[in-house]
């Protein structure tokens, strides 16, 4: 999602002046970012089964609390912050997955493909389990490849957002996401069978 110039700018010299360690910069900072992390947190929340335990703003205010416990951020600008902040929530998602995994059906993840348009099922935190399994192999492997899936499907940046965080061209990165794609499908497709 892009945001106008000035409000970038002003996030990116918010994240500076926090970084320096200016914390009356994280009070001016929260309102402007605030709109793109609960879309963030939406955004996943939004693949989850009807009645899922863990609610938009849960996700959002843990995401914010573990991002403001970093006690010296150094952040790179506004996508970085982002970039970050989804992975928090991935992170979030996944503890919340294993959690309820090892206390309802005691572990055992099922492998499932990767489809940004996934219908919501009951299976979905056996399904998020599978792919951060998957991902995890992926960066073993391939840590750009991972890094743009994580930026792409899990933080739902562009590929022109992700191209700018990582200082790629916009193809390198329609060409990685590809092959991530790709990749992932064959991985999980494996563990299924």
């Amino acid at each position: 999602m892009t945001k106008p110039a000035s409000t970038q700018q002003a996030v990116t010299q918010l994240l500076g002046e926090w970084s320096n360690g200016d914390e009356a910069a994280l009070g001016k900072l929260f309102p402007l970012v605030h709109p793109e992390l609960h879309r963030l947190a939406h955004h996943y929340m939004s693949r989850e089964r009807v009645g899922h335990t863990l609610q938009t703003t849960a996700v959002l205010n843990e995401a914010y609390l573990r991002l403001i416990d970093d006690t010296k951020p150094v952040w790179q600008g506004r996508t970085h912050f982002i970039a970050a902040a989804a992975q928090l929530m991935r992170h979030i998602m996944v503890d919340h997955a294993r959690k309820n995994q090892s206390l309802k059906r005691g572990g055992g993840a099922l492998k499932v493909t990767l489809d940004e348009g996934a219908l919501v099922t009951e299976t979905r935190s056996q399904e998020l389990l599978a792919l951060d399994e998957a991902l995890e192999r992926l960066a073993a492997q391939d840590p750009r490849k991972a890094h743009i899936v994580e930026l792409r499907y899990f933080g739902g940046l562009s590929v022109a957002e992700t191209a700018e965080f990582m200082k790629l061209s916009q193809r390198t990165v329609e060409r990685e996401w590809t092959a991530a794609k790709a990749w992932l499908y064959r991985e999980l497709s494996e563990e299924e069978s």
